[in-house]
């Protein structure tokens, strides 16, 4: 797995992420927030498997 994430996109992805599971746990809002779980994963393996499929990367090339 080749890393596809800029760091803004990282850093986005585990602060969004995080953000809707704690709302999850305390019951703002319904179930599918725990969804954040998988931006919380795919920040921490530096790695997006949908940008993948698209041929995309946020990261700089160089």
């Amino acid at each position: 797995m080749k890393s596809n994430l800029h760091s803004i996109d990282r850093m986005l992805r585990l602060v969004v992420g995080a953000l809707l599971v704690a709302l999850a746990v305390m019951g703002v809002i319904g179930a599918w927030g725990y969804v954040g779980a998988v931006f919380v994963l795919t920040a921490f393996m530096n790695f997006c498997p949908i940008y993948r499929m698209f041929n995309f990367s946020t990261k700089k090339k160089g």
